[in-house]
């Protein structure tokens, strides 16, 4: 009997996961005949795509109220509301940095509204939108490895390109926020973010009220990395509290 390809391998995954609830890494490359590296690449992509949580030695199903929110990010109208109050941050000629990721690609929209702006991003998709504004900003692309699961560019070539630039600000969001540690992702691909921070003036997270507190391991940026954070107004006072002894400057987005 042949072995499955990686899509069925990955479809199988997340119905066993259904079935049972959890799975470890062990079972399942026994069950598929492969090894535990394939097996967590396989685990480690359908994290990224929201549909599992990784655990040591295996994986757990997404809680629901998780997945609904993964559902509704396109039309999002929290997202969107960020996105308005951290373009303001953005004068025109600024040469910005725009991350992957469906909260900074809400900025797009008021992209607009600015004029001589040079844009560097990882993302395929936000340099298509890029090319749809006018005026149109000058793109540049950091160019680099592709990586399917977070459907950007990462590794030692775009970190180089990188590093040619400097920039006004950087515009990145994330999985959630450690009001110890900074922010946190899914993503085991912290390093190019690391990077973006270093070349810009300015590092503006853009992360919805809910992550505030939630608790994942992979640190992304530490708050010393980090000067502006813009949420909206679900924020709690306790937390507005820490974050600004940190020195973080915060930005609370009116509702829409």
């Amino acid at each position: 009997m042949s072995k499955p390809n990686t899509q069925q391998r990955r479809h199988t995954i997340i119905a066993l996961l259904n079935e049972q609830g959890e799975v470890t890494v062990d079972e399942l490359a026994q069950r598929f005949a492969t090894s535990e590296v394939t097996i967590r690449k396989d685990l480690t992509a359908l994290e990224n795509n929201g549909l599992l949580l990784r655990r040591y030695g295996g994986a757990v199903l997404v809680p629901s109220d998780m997945v609904a929110e993964r559902i509704n990010e396109p039309v999002s109208q929290q997202k969107q509301a960020l996105a308005k109050a951290a373009a303001e941050r953005i004068r025109d000629h600024n040469r910005i940095i725009i991350d992957s990721g469906s909260t900074t690609a809400a900025l797009l929209g008021e992209l607009a509204k600015k004029h001589g702006l040079v844009v560097m991003t990882n993302s395929l998709a936000v340099a298509n939108a890029l090319r749809e504004l006018e005026p149109e900003p000058t793109l540049l692309m950091t160019g680099g490895t592709w990586d399917a699961s977070s459907e950007s560019f990462q590794g030692q070539v775009a970190e180089q390109v990188l590093r040619s630039y400097d920039f006004d600000q950087l515009f990145i969001g994330a999985d959630s926020i450690d009001l110890e540690r900074g922010t946190t992702t899914f993503n085991e691909l912290t390093a190019l973010s690391r990077v973006m921070a270093e070349v810009a003036r300015e590092v503006v997270v853009m992360v919805e009220s809910d992550k505030i507190g939630r608790k994942i391991p992979n640190l992304e940026l530490p708050w010393e990395a980090i000067h502006t954070l813009v949420t909206d107004s679900g924020i709690t006072t306790e937390q507005q509290q820490q974050l600004e002894q940190k020195g973080i400057n915060l930005i609370i987005a009116p509702k829409s």
